[in-house]
């Protein structure tokens, strides 16, 4: 082999050597909420009665704003939609925890002033999933799955969906779709 060729071969092998160390700290989960950082028109669709056979949709229409806390390694979603009589003002805060390279995500009706069981998990392949468990309105206990989607890098898809058999069959219960505000 020439000598060129050992020294090509050589700086190769280096590059890749170097690669893990880097690619761990860009891969790991931590940003993976950067791309929402910012201010966002919101459309909702909350299916009234969850669970119980309704086909009956309420609309609204207002705004998201996300702010980064901790270096990314945490944020904070303020939602604020409304449609006819119904206004939801909310919080989102989201977590990463490093150890188990997962966010989970905490949610509170500022109407309440309370946290519903948070729903964890990740991304992979452009596509959010979170898992957990919440109650219906009837005290039932369900499994809740959440993903986010992102057509482009000014337009995501929210949708939360119900479980009462144990993650056989899912039923949406909030669709949002998300544009984002640009100055």
């Amino acid at each position: 082999m020439r000598l060129r060729e050992r020294i090509h071969l050589l700086l190769c092998a280096l590059c890749v050597l170097s690669l893990p160390l880097d690619a761990a700290a860009v891969t790991d989960g931590q940003r993976d909420f950067d791309f929402e950082i910012g201010t966002w028109k919101t459309h909702v669709k909350l299916l009234k009665q969850p669970l119980t056979g309704s086909k009956e949709w309420i609309e609204l229409d207002g705004t998201s704003v996300v702010r980064k806390l901790a270096n990314g390694r945490a944020n904070l979603v303020e939602l604020d939609v409304s449609g006819g009589s119904l206004r939801i003002e909310g919080l989102s805060l989201r977590l990463y925890n490093p150890a188990a390279k997962q966010w989970s995500l905490n949610y509170s009706n500022l109407r309440t002033g309370t946290l519903t069981a948070p729903v964890t998990g990740g991304f992979a392949n452009g596509r959010g999933e979170f898992f957990g468990v919440d109650t219906v309105g009837d005290g039932r206990s369900v499994f809740v799955r959440f993903v986010i989607t992102c057509a482009n890098p000014d337009t995501c898809n929210f949708e939360q969906a119900f479980s009462d058999d144990g993650g056989k069959t899912w039923e949406a219960n909030w669709i949002a779709t998300d544009t984002r505000v640009t100055d």
